[in-house]
């Protein structure tokens, strides 16, 4: 389609630049339906913007006026240049998407190049502010969609977003894209409606996957707003961050459960428990729980933990602080009865990495779990995770604390807790794997200060069984181990 009537525009002719930009408007729009433009279509408005006069590009006029037509042209290009939806077969959708966002990141840095230009020479004219506003959130979606290396970008589609970005930061005079959304002071309320707003018709339940760059676009903008400036918008971005966290793509069930944890860190409490938020929250969380998957329950539990004290506060203001727990019992109970059978070493990894928490959350109300603790520990304590070991280190963290916590319900157990630790001893000592000799050493170390904790519990218990093994022993790295053990005073742990 050749625009020859969308041709510069005579001097001082604004009602024709702007006929002339509603035509190259109509063409993107068609081109866009189509999925390709033609190449005069991006050449005439290439051509428009370097013969237009910067006072001319952003004054007022006509039925709409040239600020929204300029902006509708910058919708129309972010659109263009949006990755198609991903193909159900597996092929290459996104072939042609570098080129096409290159040619309109161009586009968009001459744009910008005019605002400047006409900033410096017409600072007391307000017309190119108007202009600007209209422009900010299409230029910020496109710089975000295709700025990081994704399937659909270029090296140069990534470095021409890049400086699409830069200069629309310049041109805002904004610091950084937080000052960007959020507003550099008092009288800037910043560009986060106005963006959430350009996302919003793609963001519900039927349309979020037509295009795949939408969900990293809210995600990443979402995490740049911190509080106080998120509560304001949680209607808005709150339903988003849950249809994506309930996808059945993991992938995108991570990404939605860091969006909510962003959003359960950065909201107060008292707006998260309006309209019963907290308790949707948890229930979606709390059934990612059950999916195999170790990234998710890792996303997962950081935002839970991040959640109790919010569910706390609705128990304490209901008068039922006696229950202000129960949540983080339910689900430190769920975690404990995925651990015991689970034999792959990534979500036993994840699983013990997160326990330390859930005791030091609970502290001595960790007794209700003690039994399948115990069974826990001493049957991680067994297996081998690697040589950074990471699984039996925070099982013997998680020993510390259950021992400093409930050390009254120790003295029963010693017997077992005491053959875990001496046969993880006896283990490392004779341990010829990869396992560097650094982690050996603090593996050993945890080891013998939980015996030493063992021992105050007892009230001196494990001196008395130890003082028989030692005579036996032929591995010198054991009785060494031992021997601190025996020369430490005893007493009750605080």
């Amino acid at each position: 389609m050749k625009l020859d009537d969308a041709s510069p525009p005579s001097e001082g002719s604004a009602r024709t630049l702007e006929n002339s930009l509603s035509k190259i408007l109509h063409g993107l729009s068609q081109a866009s339906g189509r999925g390709h433009a033609t190449p005069s279509v991006l050449h005439d408005l290439s051509a428009l913007i370097e013969a237009a006069d910067g006072d001319e590009l952003f004054v007022g006029s006509g039925t709409r006026g040239m600020p929204e037509v300029l902006g509708q042209v910058a919708k129309a290009l972010e659109k263009f240049a949006a990755p198609p939806q991903e193909k159900t077969g597996g092929g290459d959708g996104h072939s042609e998407v570098p080129e096409k966002a290159t040619e309109v990141g161009l586009l968009f840095l001459k744009l910008l190049g005019k605002v400047e230009s006409t900033a410096k020479s017409s600072p007391v004219c307000p017309a190119w502010k108007t202009g600007l506003r209209h422009l900010a959130g299409p230029v910020y979606v496109f710089a975000i969609t295709h700025r990081l290396k994704q399937p659909w970008t270029s090296t140069r589609s990534q470095q021409v977003a890049d400086e699409a970005l830069s200069l629309l930061l310049r041109v805002t005079d904004c610091s950084s894209v937080a000052g960007f959304l959020c507003g550099e002071n008092e009288d800037d309320r910043g560009r986060f409606a106005a963006v959430l707003g350009l996302l919003k018709p793609h963001l519900n339940k039927e349309s979020w996957k037509n295009n795949p760059a939408v969900k990293h676009v809210f995600s990443w903008t979402l995490q740049q707003v911190t509080q106080p400036w998120l509560s304001q918008h949680l209607e808005k971005i709150l339903p988003p961050s849950l249809i994506i966290s309930d996808d059945y793509q993991t992938e995108n069930k991570v990404l939605g459960v860091q969006c909510l944890h962003h959003i359960v860190i950065n909201v107060p409490a008292a707006d998260l428990l309006q309209y019963n938020r907290a308790q949707v929250l948890y229930h979606a969380l709390f059934n990612h729980l059950y999916m195999p998957e170790h990234h998710l329950i890792q996303a997962v539990l950081l935002c839970l933990l991040d959640l109790f004290p919010v569910l706390e506060k609705a128990l304490h203001w209901k008068g039922d602080g006696a229950r202000a727990t129960a949540h983080c019992h339910d689900v430190l109970q769920l975690i404990l009865t995925h651990m015991e059978p689970e034999h792959r070493l990534l979500l036993r990894r994840t699983y013990a990495r997160n326990l330390p928490a859930f005791v030091k959350k609970l502290g001595i109300l960790t007794v209700r779990h003690m039994k399948r603790l115990e069974q826990v520990i001493v049957g991680y304590l067994e297996v081998y995770d690697g040589p950074e070991e990471e699984t039996r280190l925070k099982i013997l963290e998680t020993l510390k604390l259950v021992m400093q916590y409930t050390w009254p319900r120790i003295s029963c157990r010693v017997v077992v807790l005491l053959k875990a630790l001496l046969k993880l001893l006896c283990d490392v000592a004779r341990d010829t794997s990869l396992t560097s000799e650094a982690t050996k050493s603090t593996l050993l170390q945890e080891a013998t200060d939980c015996l030493i904790l063992l021992d105050h519990c007892s009230q001196g218990q494990v001196k008395g069984l130890l003082s028989r093994i030692v005579l036996s022993c032929e591995d010198s790295t054991v009785v060494s181990c031992i021997t601190k053990v025996q020369q430490c005073s005893a007493g009750v742990p605080e």
